[in-house]
């Protein structure tokens, strides 16, 4: 009994302090976001002296010149092209890798490895090529040339990670369906999407979070202050000389709540949807 009582005591142990070290950031960054001070903190305290909202209150009200009001239209920018660029990645991709699931084509594997590759290089690598395509369309500094840029790397990867659970559904299921006299779409629409409503929600949430987390091709295609997204905006309190530290955590914790909320929220899908794309029956 002792040495396995010792061997659950150590596995606690190793668990507790991997806990310590995940957390320790995260509780550093809410210190600094509840101290009224804007100076970085040197101290490994990651508890506030004195505690304040101070941060946030100049966050969400903050105003430019012309009196607009900042955080409305930095949170509206981002939940608009972040719903934007996953219902366009998700439904374009969800038809395509059906396809490339079910059906035999010429191009296709080739497409698929093209689809792979174009996973291999940066958004950067991307930035001059795609910002002078918008500035031919008249798209910079809009959320419409925006939404279209995140759409162009959200469509590879959700193909793949549809194509995957799509892979795992049997085919029986269709032939019964289409022995009832079910066309193609209906049974695209009625028998395989609610089948793959795990790998809908994973391929959703993870496009989400790439259009809603993104920072250096909004920073680059964006010039005006009120069409930035929460990203971008943070980077008003990082000057040449000085950051103001303390606003700067405030935004951070902002724009990592609803990503945190989602996960929550679809944490039951989240695991089926991750793994039965990996494994085909």
């Amino acid at each position: 009994m002792k040495p396995k009582l010792m061997k659950i005591i150590g596995w606690n142990l190793v668990m507790i302090a991997a806990c310590a070290i995940t957390l320790y950031p995260v509780l550093w960054v809410i210190k600094m976001a509840l101290t009224p001070s804007q100076a970085f903190s040197l101290s490994p305290n990651p508890f506030p002296d004195t505690v304040s909202l101070s941060n946030f209150k100049d966050l969400f009200f903050a105003k430019d010149l012309a009196g607009n009001w900042l955080f409305g239209h930095w949170l509206f920018n981002s939940v608009v092209v972040s719903v934007a660029t996953t219902a366009l990645g998700v439904t374009f991709a969800t038809t395509a890798a059906y396809a490339f699931s079910r059906f035999v084509f010429p191009g296709k594997k080739i497409g698929m490895t093209l689809f792979l590759v174009t996973q291999m290089f940066p958004g950067v690598v991307m930035a001059i090529p795609l910002y002078l395509l918008l500035d031919t369309m008249g798209l910079l500094d809009s959320m419409v040339g925006l939404t279209l840029v995140y759409s162009t790397t959200a469509v590879p990867f959700c193909v793949w990670m549809m194509k995957g659970y799509f892979d795992t559904i049997p085919k029986d299921l269709e032939e019964a369906a289409i022995m009832d006299g079910a066309g193609r779409w209906t049974i695209f629409a009625k028998v395989i999407l609610p089948l793959a409503r795990p790998a809908l929600v994973v391929t959703a949430l993870f496009s989400f979070m790439t259009a809603w987390n993104e920072f250096i091709l909004a920073a680059t295609f964006l010039s005006n202050e009120t069409s930035f997204t929460l990203p971008v905006a943070l980077q008003r309190y990082v000057g040449d000389y000085s950051t103001e530290w303390g606003r700067f955590a405030a935004g951070a914790i902002v724009v990592s709540v609803p990503v945190m909320a989602l996960f929550f929220a679809l944490q039951r899908h989240l695991v089926g949807g991750l793994t039965a794309g990996g494994v085909k029956g």
